[in-house]
């Protein structure tokens, strides 16, 4: 099956943003999708005025997965702890200027791994971040039922 991308998101599949890992990360988040097999780890290196210095991902998993990642870590940097919270897989989506429907999973995978980094964070900095749950370490199992919403939403983009 052939799938139409944007050319966002083949510039950052091809040549991704922020690949790699920060030693000491202030926060480190993973996130997977059994369906499919892709993995995301995202790091987030975090000042004493809780702003994104630095953000790193690796990601074990197709085109979509990787560029999602890249445009997420590009989407936090250098946003409070608490604007990167508002980085969903809709803004994640649009600034790669859409995803095909089957693809939407990647930009949820990024989302989560955003969540799962400021969670690991607040554990180790003893904090609450207002608005943050505890995330899912595979977005199958998440209960939001965000799937259906979003790929309808995704024609939208």
């Amino acid at each position: 099956m052939a799938m139409n991308y944007s050319e966002a998101v083949m510039d950052h599949f091809t040549n991704p943003r922020n690949v790699g890992e920060i030693e000491g990360a202030s926060g480190c988040g993973t996130v997977g999708n059994a369906v499919c097999g892709d993995i995301m780890r995202i790091y987030l290196d975090i000042d004493d005025d809780s702003v994104i210095r630095d953000a790193k991902f690796k990601t074990f998993g197709c085109g979509a997965a990787i560029a999602t990642s890249s445009m997420a870590t590009e989407l936090v940097k250098g946003k409070t702890v608490q604007q990167a919270l508002e980085v969903t897989n809709k803004a994640v989506m649009e600034a790669l200027d859409g995803l095909p429907p089957v693809k939407v999973h990647c930009s949820l995978l990024a989302e989560e791994a955003i969540h799962a980094a400021l969670w690991d964070y607040a554990e180790k900095h003893n904090l609450v971040i207002e608005g943050l749950e505890k995330p899912v370490s595979d977005i199958g199992e998440h209960d939001h039922h965000h799937g259906v919403e979003l790929v309808e939403d995704a024609d939208d983009l």
